[in-house]
């Protein structure tokens, strides 16, 4: 007997912005704040490690550059997994990785003890960010899907700002007690991922498999109980789980031979502007002649500037797609260069800097969202961990660009126009892609199911096979 089949993409995106996708939205947020807390705890205990072994301070930068190398490992492959597995578990296996090796910190003895312990850190931080960015992606509607993408990744900065507010209450001596916060509380919010967390609808649908059927019901009545099910209806989505390669070459199928690489590259001229300013203003703004506390409240603008930058860039990747994106660079590029010019009040730095906050982030914020917006779901974990692991590259390099320029005693004005370089890079490049997206979705919205050329049916319009 023929069975009437539900669209679950137009589920999706019909939904009302109801309890179920605002509290998934903010669990994957909750869930951020851990990842950016990790992420900076090494460089907080700094202080106490230098105190507790007596180390020279340019030795903790073998250590501050293990999780990055472990991100540029761990997103990627978690993102392959994610993709085959399912983004629910390989969520979960991410957050206790990093969990269980942040708790390991707090026993090293030695440098390279803490230096490897930090890699596989990396590996967990970096694996967790492209399924939790898939299953966002996949959860929400279309209208407000880089919204709600942008939103959850406001979590990193918030989580940032953590460590710093610890050691502000404990003394350098107990550098342990960053890395015990770092480890139990994620895997408490590991837990409650166990317990709470759906598996990605989608996924579910493409994957199949004997059980999928009643756990698509399940998620269904709490996604949407305005909605009644026949009882013998089944799940499709507009797309087919067929693959067109393997691991990565598969993002270079489906006219994506060129958005790809153009992505990658975008994260990694983006997030080396990003990681030169905010590793080195701090000290470019001591050196410039501005007191201790100058200098932390002109650099604290900058991740004001990028949490509001964050928001706006997310309404407008909805309406507009990447032009939003290309407009932001166009600002980034003039605001960054004259952070550095003469004879600034400290009034005028910090509005540069928070506009260059407000840019640099945006993007950032822009292409996380971008990222799990341009794969089909059978690849989504695994381009985004790709563009997630690529990205790393500029974030190494970023920091090791100014030392080298400050060891080359490069004057304060030409310091901040190296990062202007390659903000302009990024922004040919996000021109082109802008371009070349808007001929995969035919506009500029970011619609995954444009790509496929095919039109989801409306919930109600149920078909015979």
């Amino acid at each position: 007997m023929d069975r009437p089949v539900i669209d679950v993409t137009r589920l999706v995106d019909e939904q009302p912005l109801g309890r179920f996708t605002v509290g998934l939205v903010a669990l994957a947020f909750v869930l951020m704040v851990t990842d950016g807390y990790d992420l900076l705890a090494a460089a907080f205990a700094g202080p106490g490690l230098i105190a507790a072994w007596h180390i020279p301070p340019a030795t903790l930068g073998r250590i501050f550059s293990a999780s990055p190398f472990g991100m540029m490992v761990g997103a990627p492959l978690l993102g392959w997994l994610g993709d085959r597995f399912g983004r629910r578990r390989t969520i979960i296996l991410g957050t206790v990785l990093y969990s269980l090796f942040t708790l390991a910190c707090t026993q090293a003895d030695s440098v390279n003890t803490l230096m490897v312990l930090r890699f596989f850190t990396g590996i967990g931080l970096g694996g967790m960010l492209p399924n939790i960015t898939a299953l966002i992606a996949e959860f929400s509607p279309k209208r407000v899907r880089a919204t709600a993408m942008v939103m959850m990744f406001l979590g990193v900065t918030a989580g940032s700002m953590l460590p710093g507010l610890a050691v502000a209450v404990l003394p350098e001596t107990h550098w342990q007690t960053l890395f015990y916060i770092g480890g139990l509380v994620p895997l408490a919010v590991a837990g409650l991922v166990w317990l709470v967390m759906p598996e990605s609808i989608k996924f579910l649908t493409l994957r199949g498999g004997p059980d999928a059927n009643a756990r698509l019901r399940r998620i269904i009545a709490k996604m949407r109980p305005d909605v009644t099910l026949p009882a013998d209806a089944r799940f499709v989505i507009p797309e087919t789980a067929t693959r067109t390669g393997t691991g990565v070459t598969e993002l270079f199928h489906d006219k994506l031979h060129f958005i790809t690489p153009l992505l990658w590259l975008l994260f990694v001229v983006n997030l080396m502007a990003n990681y030169f300013l905010y590793s080195w203003m701090p000290t470019l703004f001591r050196v410039g002649g501005f007191s201790s506390s100058q200098a932390a409240l002109v650099n604290d603008c900058y991740y004001a500037g990028g949490m509001i930058g964050g928001l706006v860039v997310s309404r407008a990747i909805d309406k507009i797609g990447l032009v939003a994106v290309l407009c932001f660079f166009l600002v980034a590029c003039p605001s960054v260069a004259f952070i550095g010019f003469p004879g600034l009040t400290p009034v005028a730095v910090a509005v540069l800097v928070f506009v260059g906050g407000f840019a640099v982030f945006g993007i950032q914020h822009g292409l996380n969202a971008t990222a799990g917006l341009i794969y089909p779901t059978r690849m989504r974990a695994n381009g985004a961990g790709w563009a997630f692991g690529i990205g790393r590259i500029g974030g190494i390099a970023g920091p090791m660009l100014g030392a080298w320029l400050i060891s080359m005693q490069i004057p304060l004005p030409q310091l901040f126009l190296a990062p202007v370089v390659p903000l302009a890079i990024g922004t040919v490049a996000c021109f082109i892609l802008m371009r070349l997206c808007q001929a995969r979705f035919h506009g500029n919205q970011l619609n995954d199911l444009a790509a496929v050329g095919t039109a989801a049916k409306p919930v109600g319009e149920l078909r015979r096979v």
